[in-house]
């Protein structure tokens, strides 16, 4: 990994990474414990977080601390972060990194499946943002938000429609409290990446990759290419980091100038018929259920 930062950088710093046990989340769970910060993460497979915790503890000399939590509940994230701010300490920064998502034509998606993004991406995270923010300012404390979201927030997308809704919400959480809580000496930006690819996340939301091949995703990017991981994990430093106490309100893409070349969202899944959207809902499914037979190990 190419880091842009001394090492020291985050040392002093206490940093909750929600959706910290996989993907994106283990990605900056591991940035900012290998630059001295104490890590919280949290999820709701209690397993996966005890052993990620537990190898960039080893791997970086730093703390990093699981905490089981399902964040679409309002009163088990402030018991968590009443647990952090007891146990450990306040937090400096929170990193709003939990998702969910579901692609699908939007008439065959039940009300069910939309509640299972919404609650995640839109609930879940003003839930902890809540629950951190409320603590700073009772404690005359700064902090900082970070929130991933997506280039959708700005294009809106079709067959993703509830987590293109969440995300815009999150989006314009971000600018309001920017605004609200500036006085504070509190900060809120966002992270909108483009393809990153991460494990997970491609078996389940583009499960047909592997069978349609990459050149169609690469053609997209006027770069030419996915992103590197590292390049997203030095973004989502600086903006914890010391030094740019003046950004904030901010939603900054990084996904090679893909969302202003062609929009960024799934648009180009228009022309899929019927039995290719059963094949692809047959393909993430079993992703899905892989993940739920893992978290009930």
């Amino acid at each position: 990994m190419i880091s842009m930062f001394k090492d020291d950088l985050l040392a002093g710093q206490r940093i909750l990474v929600t959706g910290g046990g996989t993907g994106l989340g283990r990605e900056f769970t591991e940035a900012y414990a290998s630059l001295g910060a104490e890590v919280h993460i949290c999820g709701r497979r209690g397993a996966v977080l005890e052993e990620t915790a537990a190898e960039i503890s080893e791997n970086t000399g730093c703390n990093v601390f699981a905490h089981a939590a399902d964040i679409r509940a309002a009163g088990a994230v402030d018991e968590m972060v009443e647990a952090i701010w007891t146990d450990s300490g306040p937090l400096t920064a929170l990193v709003n990194n939990a998702a969910g998502q579901i692609m699908s034509p939007t008439d065959k998606l039940s009300p069910r499946g939309f509640d299972a993004v919404a609650s995640t991406v839109f609930h879940g995270t003003y839930y902890a943002t809540h629950a951190v923010g409320r603590r700073w300012i009772e404690q005359d404390l700064t902090g900082s938000v970070v929130s991933i979201l997506v280039t959708w927030v700005w294009s809106g997308s079709p067959y993703v429609v509830p987590s293109a809704m969440s995300k815009a919400g999150i989006h314009a959480m971000t600018k309001s409290l920017a605004v609200e809580w500036a006085k504070y000496g509190i900060r809120l930006n966002a992270i909108a990446p483009g393809p990153f690819p991460t494990e997970g996340a491609w078996a389940r939301l583009r499960p047909e990759a592997k069978t349609e091949g990459e050149a169609k995703d690469i053609a997209r990017v006027p770069m030419g290419r996915y992103g590197e991981m590292h390049e997203l994990r030095n973004l989502a430093v600086f903006l914890v980091a010391d030094g740019c106490e003046y950004l904030t309100g901010q939603t900054i893409a990084i996904d090679g100038a893909g969302h202003l070349g062609n929009g960024g969202n799934y648009v180009h899944l228009t022309g899929r018929s019927d039995e290719e959207w059963d094949e692809i809902k047959i393909m993430a499914k079993a992703a899905s259920d892989k993940d739920k037979a893992e978290r009930s190990a």
